[in-house]
């Protein structure tokens, strides 16, 4: 699909905007004081494919913390401020790749004018981030609750800000809880907005209400070009953000890489423990580095022709299995030994 044609910013090493590939995102759930929980969770992430991290800075010490932490670290970090720009422009002056502020939150210009005059000295991009959790009390009345139009204009406002003061290196990011909302405000944001946008639903929930929510509203922005990072938040451990991210952009053709594992819903056929065989199969694939589609089938008499589709697959019988690629049968095997089976083929793949 064709990208929005958005400015080209670096952050740390990571290139975002401009057609750049979309950068996957997340953010700590640490306290940021705690260099040594911090580093080891963003570890976590790095190897699952986190791309650029975000960490919460509410104090001095957390702010002073992030030089420590970027030590141990190999992904731009973000510096994510409420309210206190002396917390901002710390947290600048201990190494962050970029900070995320509300101006609005920070208050006065002169404030905000400090914070854009050290993101300048040390060249580190701004992210404006605008929630509809805190639009203006103003926005909300003339526009008579909280609107797509709302967060639109609350985001402009604050680009036009940080634009005054002179500086032009900026990420923009409108987030909602109300899916649909969320969307209509980047479709409007993308025509008038020449920044890279960092796209997300807000508060989406737990691990199945968020990926749901998440998959909507990011598929339908993405889908239309707009967008330059992203951050599915879960309620939950941040690596299953990554993990939903990944997928999201692969199934929209965005992103290329990893084996994509494909299974049938269960039905009266089926003679094996599917759910469990289909999650085993999801977790050994997750470390093997092939760009191709895996299929667990339920049974075998329909697996063959539903797997024609698939790299290669395998379907489960009573006490014993197929292993079948591209919908030819290759070989017959015990149940027991089917993962184990399907794991050689893959670690010895040879297209």
């Amino acid at each position: 699909m064709l990208r929005n044609g958005t400015k080209k910013i670096q952050i740390g090493g990571v290139v975002i905007g401009g057609g750049s590939p979309v950068a996957i995102q997340s953010m700590t759930n640490t306290r940021t004081e705690d260099v040594k929980a911090t580093a080891a969770q963003i570890q976590k992430l790095e190897a699952a494919g986190c791309e650029i991290i975000r960490c919460a800075v509410p104090t001095m010490e957390a702010a002073e913390a992030l030089s420590a932490i970027k030590r141990q670290i190999h992904i731009p970090l973000v510096a994510d401020i409420h309210f206190d720009y002396r917390l901002a422009v710390a947290a600048i002056e201990n190494g962050a790749d970029k900070i995320r502020i509300n101006p609005g939150n920070i208050g006065d210009p002169a404030r905000v004018r400090a914070v854009v005059q050290k993101a300048k000295e040390y060249g580190v991009p701004i992210r404006i981030g605008v929630n509809s959790g805190s639009l203006e009390k103003e926005l909300v009345e003339k526009y008579g609750g909280v609107t797509a139009d709302g967060l639109v204009e609350s985001a402009l406002d604050k680009v036009s800000l940080i634009e005054s003061f002179g500086y032009d290196r900026l990420v923009v990011s409108i987030k909602s809880s109300d899916v649909m909302m969320c969307v209509k405000a980047h479709e409007e944001l993308a025509k008038q907005c020449p920044y890279p946008l960092h796209v997300g639903i807000t508060e989406a929930g737990t691990l199945l209400s968020g990926n749901i929510k998440s998959s909507i509203g990011l598929g339908l922005i993405l889908n239309q070009g707009i967008g330059d990072t992203i951050r599915v938040s879960l309620t939950g451990d941040p690596v299953e953000e990554i993990k939903s991210a990944k997928l999201i952009l692969r199934t929209l053709g965005l992103r290329k890489g990893g084996i994509e594992v494909v299974s049938c819903p269960t039905c009266g056929r089926t003679k094996i423990d599917l759910i469990g065989l289909a999650n085993q199969v999801e977790t050994m694939v997750a470390d093997i580095p092939l760009d191709i589609k895996v299929a667990v089938m339920g049974c075998v008499v329909n697996g063959p022709g539903e797997a024609k589709e698939a790299d290669i697959g395998i379907a489960g019988g009573i006490g014993e299995g197929l292993l079948i690629k591209k919908g030819e049968i290759v070989k017959k095997v015990k149940e027991e030994k089917l993962l184990e089976t399907l794991r050689q083929e893959l670690l010895n793949w040879n297209e």
